[in-house]
C-alpha cells in the first residue's frame, strides 16, 4: 500500500499484521480521491475505523488541513503512528485511540468536511455512527460523509436515518456510499 498522489506521493505505508484490517487497495483509493479531490484544500478530514491510517493520510498528503484518526486496535495504532511520521504528517494529525462512539465527542471543529468510515463489514456499525453524526455540531448539511463497505450492504435505510444520498460508486465486491446530513426545515 502506498500514498497515491500529493506531497507524500509514492511513500509505501505499513499495514497492521493479522486479519482485523482491510487496507483500501490502491486502485479503490486513487478512485475514491479523484472524487474527492475538489474537497480536500484546507478541509478537516475525519478517518473513523482508520486500521493503518492510509485513507487520513492520502487526504493530508492531497492537501487536508488536519485529518483526525480514530481506532482503538493497538497493532492499527502503532501502524498509523510509524505511518505518519513517515511521512511527516504527524503535526497535520490527531491520533484517538477509543471507541468510534466515544472519540466522536471528543473531536473539538467548528466544521467537519470529509467523514470517511470503514468499519467492519456485517456488524451494523454504520447505522450507529450515523446517528451520533445526526447530533454533533461539526457535522453539517455540507460535511461529505463516504461509508466503505461490502458490495451488497443494503443503504435504503439511509433517509428515514435523516441523510440523503448523494452518490453510490461499485466495486467488485465493495462499494462507496457518498451521504450527507438532510437539513432541517
Amino acid at each position: 500500500m502506498r500514498v497515491i498522489a500529493g506531497s507524500a506521493r509514492s511513500l509505501r505505508l505499513k499495514t497492521p499484521e493479522g486479519m482485523d484490517t482491510r487496507p483500501t487497495t490502491d486502485r479503490i483509493k486513487e478512485t475514491l480521491f479523484n472524487m474527492l479531490q475538489p474537497y480536500l484544500s484546507g478541509a478537516v478530514f475525519i478517518d473513523l475505523f482508520s486500521g493503518s491510517g492510509g485513507i487520513g493520510i492520502e487526504a493530508l498528503s492531497r492537501g487536508a488541513r488536519h485529518a483526525y484518526f480514530v481506532e482503538n486496535n493497538r497493532n492499527a495504532l502503532a501502524c498509523i503512528t510509524q505511518n505518519l511520521q513517515f511521512t511527516r504528517f504527524t503535526d497535520r494529525a490527531t491520533v484517538i485511540r477509543q471507541d468510534v462512539t466515544v472519540a466522536l465527542q471528543g473531536i473539538h471543529e467548528k466544521e467537519a468536511d470529509i467523514i470517511f468510515m470503514d468499519p467492519p463489514y456485517g456488524c451494523g456499525y454504520e447505522k450507529q455512527v450515523l446517528q451520533m453524526l445526526k447530533n454533533i455540531p461539526y457535522v453539517t448539511k455540507h460535511t461529505r460523509i463516504i461509508i466503505e463497505a461490502s458490495s451488497d450492504n443494503d443503504f435504503s435505510w439511509l433517509e428515514d436515518a435523516g441523510y440523503q444520498l448523494v452518490k453510490e460508486k461499485r466495486y467488485k465486491t465493495n462499494k462507496h456510499v457518498f451521504c450527507q446530513k438532510i437539513e432541517k426545515k
